[in-house]
């Protein structure tokens, strides 16, 4: 079992580790990736909550994957 700061939703956990990887690589993890970072079995819970992010004008995608996404906030 994982341990996350109760302050931290997930999806704000999300924003951070896509934040440090453009930082660190150029590009946004997988959502493997994301989903082994955040310690998530099931990658189609991060991509509910990319969706959501999408949608709430977090984040935009330049393509079809999640790799190519950026922050707008």
């Amino acid at each position: 079992m994982r341990c996350r700061p109760e302050h931290l939703t997930e999806r704000e956990e999300i924003l951070g580790h896509i934040r440090r990887a453009i930082v660190d690589r150029g590009e946004a993890l997988s959502v493997r990736e994301l989903s082994a970072a955040l310690g998530l079995s099931s990658p189609s819970t991060v991509v509910y909550h990319l969706q959501n992010l999408e949608q709430r004008g977090a984040l935009t995608r330049d393509g079809l994957g999640w790799c190519t996404c950026r922050l707008t906030w």
